[in-house]
C-alpha cells in the first residue's frame, strides 16, 4: 500500500477515444481488502478504468496510481493479477505448463497445483489449451491471474461463459482470496454476481462516479417500493392511489410501485378489506442501478448502441 494505504488511486482521470468521452474526471480509490464492484452501463468507463489501473493505458489527465507508484512500474505490477473479458490462450501449452510459466513471473507465487485446485480444473492439467471449452479457458485465465498470490485481484467481466456451478466455484475462491487480505476489483455485467461478492459498490456513467456505497446504501438511494398483494381492486384505482408510480400483474398479484409506501397502504387498505398476500419490499440493486443510470430495464447494464466505447 501506498502512503495513503489505496492499492489503487484515480484522481480526475480522463480518457477520450477521438470524439468519445470515456472518463470524465473520475476519482476513485480501492484501499485494501474486500471486493469493489465497479457497475455501469455498456459504453460507462469500466473497462478503461481497469486499463488505466493496470498500465495498458494512459490517462489523457488527471493522475494513476498503484500501490504509489506509476502503474507501469514493475513492483507495482508483481503485485496485481488481471482477468481481463478477452485473452487468448497458446494453443500448444497444457494447462499445468500455461500456470507454471505465469508462476515463473513472481517471486512468491502460489504453488501451480493449488492454482489449478482453486480455479475449479483439476483433472484438467494435461489437457492441451486448444482442447478446453470457453468456459474452461475462463478459468485457466483466473488460474492465471491468482498464482502470483496478489494483494490486488481485477476481474473484468470474470463470469462470462462460465456455467452457474463454475460461477459458484469462482465466486468461492474469490471470498477465500478476501480472507486471506487480498483485496479484489471487480466489473460484472451479472447484479447478483455483484450483491453476492461485494463489500462496495461503485456505480458509474458516462465516465463519472453516480454511487459509491453497500449494496444496500445504493438501493437506499432510491426511494420507491414495491407492494405486492392479491387484490380485486382495477388497476386503474390502484393507479389513482396516493404516489403509485406504476402498476403491474405478476399471476394473481398486484404489483405496485410507489413512492411513499405508507400512504399508499393506508389508501389501499382502505378501499379493499379483502387485501391478502401483502408484501412490501425496497429497490432492488437492478432497480436502483436503472434508476440511477438510465439503463434499460429489460437488461439493465446494456445501454443504447451509440455509448459503445468500454
Amino acid at each position: 500500500m501506498d502512503a495513503e494505504g489505496a492499492a489503487v488511486t484515480l484522481r480526475r482521470a480522463a480518457k477520450r477515444y477521438g470524439g468519445t468521452v470515456a472518463l470524465d474526471g473520475l476519482d476513485l480509490e480501492v484501499a485494501g481488502a474486500g471486493v469493489t464492484a465497479i457497475l455501469g452501463p455498456n459504453g460507462a468507463g469500466k473497462s478503461t478504468a481497469v486499463g488505466l489501473m493496470l498500465g495498458r493505458l494512459l490517462p489523457d489527465a488527471g493522475e494513476v496510481r498503484l500501490f504509489g507508484r506509476d502503474p507501469r512500474d514493475l513492483a507495482a505490477r508483481r503485485r496485481v493479477g488481471a482477468m481481463l473479458q478477452s485473452a487468448t490462450l497458446p494453443p500448444q501449452l497444457t494447462v499445468r505448463e500455461q500456470v507454471a510459466l505465469f508462476a515463473g513471473y513472481y517471486p512468491s507465487p502460489l504453488p501451480v497445483a493449488e492454482a489449478i485446485r482453486l480455479a475449479g480444473l483439476t483433472g484438467l492439467e494435461d489437457r492441451r489449451c486448444r482442447a478446453l471449452s470457453g468456459g474452461q479457458q475462463r478459468r485457466v485465465q483466473f488460474a492465471l491471474a491468482l498464482v502470483g498470490r496478489p494483494d490486488l485481484l481485477v476481474l473484468d467481466e470474470p463470469t462470462v461463459g462460465l456455467d452457474l456451478e463454475a460461477r459458484r466455484a469462482l465466486w468461492a475462491s474469490v471470498r477465500a482470496l478476501v480472507a486471506g487480505g487480498a483485496g479484489v476489483i471487480l466489473t460484472t455485467h451479472h447484479l447478483e454476481e455483484a450483491e453476492a461478492l461485494a463489500d462496495r459498490i461503485v456505480v458509474i456513467d458516462r465516465g463519472r462516479v453516480l454511487a459509491d456505497d453497500t449494496a444496500a446504501g445504493v438501493k437506499a438511494m432510491v426511494a420507491t417500493r414495491t407492494i405486492r398483494c392479491r387484490t380485486a381492486l382495477p388497476d386503474a384505482t390502484l393507479r389513482a392511489m396516493p404516489d403509485v408510480r406504476s402498476v403491474a400483474r405478476s399471476g394473481v398479484h398486484a404489483v405496485i410501485a410507489t413512492a411513499e409506501a405508507e400512504r399508499t397502504l393506508r389508501a389501499l387498505l382502505g378501499a379493499d378489506p379483502d387485501l391478502a398476500d401483502l408484501t412490501v419490499t425496497g429497490a432492488s440493486l437492478e432497480e436502483a442501478f436503472v434508476s440511477l443510470t438510465g439503463a434499460q430495464a429489460a437488461d439493465p447494464l446494456v445501454a443504447p448502441a451509440e455509448r459503445s466505447v468500454a
